[in-house]
C-alpha cells in the first residue's frame, strides 16, 4: 500500500480558493471584515515588494483570516461549505476518479495543502472522499471561538515537514509515496516523494517535469 498525497489549489481544485473568498465575502461580510482584508491586502503589498510573492501571498492569506476572529465554529462551517459550493465547477473530476482508484487499491490519501483546513474539510465531505488532511489550521480560544490566527502555512518546504511528522506517528512505514502536486511551491514535496506527478502543469513546470522526468498528468 502506498502513501499518496494530493496538493489543492490549482491541482484537485483548479479555481482561485482567494477569489472564491471575495466572492462569498460580498455576501457575508460585515463592513469591519472588509476593512481587515483591506488593511492586510496593503501590508501584504508593502511586504511583496521587499521580501517577494511569496511574502505577498502568506500575509495576504493571513487577513482573510483575521476577518473569522470570533466566529463560532457553526459559522465558519456555513461560510466554507458555501465557499465549496462556488467552486463545484472547479473541481478536477479526472484526480477526483483517481483519488478513488488509489483507495480503491488500498492506498492512503492525504491532501496536503497551504489552503485553512476548514475549507478541505468541506471540500472532502462533499466529494464523499475517504482522505486525511494536513494542512494551514485556522486557531481558537478557550472559548471554542477562532482567535483570527493560523498555524504553520503548509507550503513549499513546510509540506515535506507536515508529511514527516503524519509519518512519523503511523505505525505502518510506506517506501511507496506518491504526490500530485501543480506549481513551483510544491517542487520540494515532488523532489521527496518516489513517484511525483505533475498536474496540469504551466510552461515553466512542464520544463521543470521535463528536466527531472517527471510524470506529467494533464486533464
Amino acid at each position: 500500500m502506498a502513501i499518496v498525497t494530493v496538493d489543492f489549489d490549482g491541482t484537485l481544485y483548479q479555481g482561485n480558493s482567494f477569489k472564491a473568498m471575495f466572492k462569498v465575502g460580498k455576501k457575508r461580510y460585515t463592513a469591519k471584515q472588509w476593512l481587515t482584508v483591506y488593511k492586510g491586502v496593503a501590508r501584504a503589498l508593502a511586504l511583496g515588494l521587499i521580501k517577494g510573492k511569496t511574502v505577498f501571498k502568506h500575509e495576504f492569506f493571513k487577513a482573510f483570516a483575521r476577518t473569522f476572529k470570533d466566529m463560532e465554529r457553526e459559522e465558519l462551517e456555513a461560510f466554507f461549505n458555501e465557499l465549496v459550493k462556488i467552486g463545484k465547477n472547479e473541481i478536477n473530476d479526472e484526480l477526483v476518479t483517481k483519488i478513488r482508484e488509489h483507495k480503491n487499491n488500498g492506498d492512503t490519501i492525504i491532501v496536503i495543502s497551504g489552503a485553512l483546513k476548514p475549507f478541505l474539510k468541506a471540500f472532502v465531505k462533499d466529494q464523499k472522499l475517504d482522505v486525511h488532511i494536513i494542512s494551514t489550521e485556522l486557531l481558537y480560544n478557550s472559548l471554542g471561538r477562532c482567535s483570527g490566527e493560523i498555524g504553520t502555512i503548509m507550503n513549499g518546504d513546510m509540506k515535506v515537514e507536515g508529511l514527516k511528522k503524519w509519518l512519523d506517528h503511523q505505525e505502518q512505514q510506506s517506501n511507496e509515496i506518491w504526490a500530485y502536486a501543480d506549481s513551483e511551491s510544491d517542487i520540494p514535496l515532488l523532489q521527496y516523494v518516489t513517484h511525483p506527478i505533475v498536474v496540469n502543469p504551466k510552461e515553466n513546470m512542464v520544463k521543470i517535469a521535463e528536466q527531472n522526468n517527471w510524470v506529467i498528468f494533464a486533464t
